[in-house]
């Protein structure tokens, strides 16, 4: 009685089916894939103080040259 057989986890599966559809199924799988990465990485930041980084430089500016200069004259 404590033991699941095959037919017992396709009935769980059918029920599954039918309250979720097959559309929302991996909408679900995703969001908990996301949520599980959230909680490792909060867990590893309570033990790890935050690791800061610098943001990249800007660009340098374009200049013009003396030909496109010209084309406007």
């Amino acid at each position: 009685m404590g033991e699941f057989s095959v037919f017992h986890w396709l009935v769980v599966l059918a029920i599954v089916l039918l309250l979720f559809g097959g559309r929302k199924i991996p909408e679900v799988m995703k969001g908990l894939g996301e949520g599980i990465r959230n909680f490792k990485d909060g867990m590893a930041g309570a033990s790890h103080p935050p690791q800061t980084t610098a943001p990249p430089p800007a660009p340098a500016p374009v200049e013009k040259t003396v030909v496109e200069e010209e084309k406007k004259v």
